[in-house]
């Protein structure tokens, strides 16, 4: 994992700003205040910062602490145990699993659909990918490059075709050629609009009428826009059921906090972290592994 802790320095830059605050003996109210402010510079959100705090408190009275060392220790703890107890297992318990990929333009969707495709296809299962953002024609043919790049099969349609048609016929070629998983893409839409969240609801209802069955709906956020993924999130949460989070773009982003405030604010588990655009650039989410990696103070001190 030391390529992915690299590829994290610029959050981590901000959550290292604990290890000064850890030199600080006596636990005050000037250093609640200072733990506030990190979280809320790692972009962690206000409400999910304040719900945060108050159970930092919380335990802090309870384990009656005094050192600021040792309430640093329970917050990363406390940050791991938010994030672990939401489940980062992906759902392949179905005859023929189905996940459909959502979220706006620009967030990295179809690239890491390729990703996923291309770690699943290494792993030895036999993988159809779904063309169903049929509004965008390179958005077909982005995926039938991936397609050549991963080993994995594409099925699309033609431009403008009803996008729940395709995925339909995805699965029903996934299951006549004995294929263990569909990976359906689907139109990068604006969370504001209300028609196109109709569509998604359909194409999650016509896909589940098939020979396969929707075990995960995968949004994709964009970490560089920290809090407006958030809201991103909420949107698409209301109009279908999102099993995972798939965060993009790491590499590039000071504001991986956000993964805390999805946690706590909307209980949707991380399910893939993105930090970079090759094929080989997404890695399954391990909370134990990502919380450490953002509190190595060994440089800083």
């Amino acid at each position: 994992m030391k390529r992915v802790t690299s590829e994290l320095d610029k959050t981590r830059k901000n959550f290292s700003l604990f290890s000064k605050l850890k030199r600080k003996s006596h636990l005050n109210s000037q250093v609640w205040s200072e733990i506030e402010e990190i979280l809320i510079q790692a972009d962690v959100g206000v409400v999910a910062t304040s719900m945060i705090i108050e159970q930092l408190q919380e335990k802090a009275k309870e384990m009656k602490l005094s050192a600021t060392e040792s309430i640093i220790d329970v917050l990363k703890e406390q940050l791991k145990q938010s994030l672990m107890k939401l489940d980062s297992a992906l759902n392949t318990d179905a005859e023929l699993p189905v996940w459909i990929f959502v979220g706006v333009n620009g967030v990295g969707k179809t690239t890491s659909i390729a990703k996923v495709a291309n770690l699943k296809s290494q792993g030895g299962k036999n993988i159809v990918m779904a063309a169903g953002d049929t509004f965008r024609a390179a958005a077909s043919e982005q995926l039938e490059r991936w397609a050549v790049v991963c080993g994995t099969e594409l099925i699309k349609g033609a431009d403008g075709a009803d996008p729940s048609s395709v995925i339909f016929d995805a699965t029903e070629h996934a299951h006549a050629t004995n294929a263990s998983l569909v990976l359906a893409d689907t139109a990068g839409r604006l969370h504001t609009k209300a028609n196109l969240m109709q569509e998604l609801e359909k194409i999650v209802r016509v896909a589940n009428k098939g020979k396969g069955t929707v075990t995960e709906i995968l949004l994709v956020l964009d970490s560089t826009v920290g809090q407006n993924g958030l809201q991103q999130a909420k949107s698409f949460a209301e109009s279908v059921d999102v099993t995972g989070i798939i965060l993009t773009k790491l590499d590039g982003s000071s504001k991986g906090g956000i993964i805390f405030a999805i946690a706590e604010e909307l209980k949707i588990p991380i399910k893939f972290i993105g930090v970079g655009e090759s094929h080989e650039d997404l890695f399954p989410f391990d909370a134990e592994e990502f919380v450490e990696m953002l509190f190595d103070f060994q440089e800083e001190m």
